[in-house]
């Protein structure tokens, strides 16, 4: 959707930097870390996340590369541990790593654990670590180059601190417990992100949830499944078509 989101973006007064309003369930890596910097390279990292319910996975990391990041107290972000065909990269790894130390104590538990291991497909744990690493690299250079870029350059080591257990947090599934757990907005800010209170400016609070139910509402009454618009109504929406049956 790289396409869609250049055309919302032409025409644009890039000067004035970007809010963009996510609701999004995430999606693929390469596709947000594309998009990010396409973003970045637009408005030189002058971009503000709002959040009026929920951005998992995908638009946990499109917020993290913001400056700032406007939660309600129904707003939600969500782990950023990358998933393999549907299955924790973090988890697989973690698995076989317990299975190696329990075969190596106990040569009775191969029985068990050998049709688990010999199940993964060729260079499974080595493409789970690489798509770990990825994750946290993202996360890293994101925070590290726009939300906490001025403390950093201030007070590096303790700034730097904070970021690797923000992204500690959000990587760790032994923490998160699943990929799909909602974080909200009071633990957001326990964790460190930079977080403004949607309820703190009530104009702005009406503003964000007129576009965002609007936008709930076209899904929910027309064929709509995606929907990518500016201020100045240039959009891409892509509909739901349904299958034609066969003879």
């Amino acid at each position: 959707y790289g396409m869609c989101f250049m055309s919302a973006v032409h025409g644009l007064d890039v000067s004035r930097g970007l809010d963009i309003v996510l609701h999004t369930p995430g999606g693929d890596i390469a596709a947000t870390e594309s998009l990010i910097d396409y973003l970045n390279q637009k408005f030189q990292g002058d971009m503000r996340a709002i959040v009026p319910q929920l951005a998992m996975s995908g638009g946990t990391i499109i917020a993290c590369a913001c400056k700032e990041i406007v939660m309600g107290k129904q707003s939600s972000l969500g782990p950023i541990d990358p998933q393999i065909n549907g299955w924790p990269a973090s988890g697989i790894v973690s698995e076989f790593y317990n299975a190696s130390d329990e075969m190596r104590r106990d040569k009775s538990k191969i029985n068990a654990w050998g049709p688990v291991i010999s199940s993964y497909p060729p260079s499974l744990i080595e493409i789970c670590k690489k798509a770990i690493d990825w994750s946290r690299e993202l996360a890293n250079a994101y925070l590290s180059g726009s939300m906490f870029k001025e403390e950093l350059e201030h007070d590096h080591d303790a700034t730097q601190e904070r970021i690797q257990d923000i992204i500690r947090i959000l990587t760790d599934q032994d923490l998160t417990k699943s990929h799909s757990r909602h974080i909200p907005m009071p633990t957001c800010q326990e964790i460190g992100l930079k977080i403004t209170e949607m309820e703190e400016d009530q104009e702005l609070q009406d503003i964000i949830l007129s576009v965002h139910h609007s936008s709930a509402l076209t899904i929910m009454n027309t064929s709509a499944i995606k929907i990518i618009e500016n201020q100045d109504g240039q959009a891409y929406i892509s509909a739901y078509t349904k299958p034609t049956a066969s003879r």
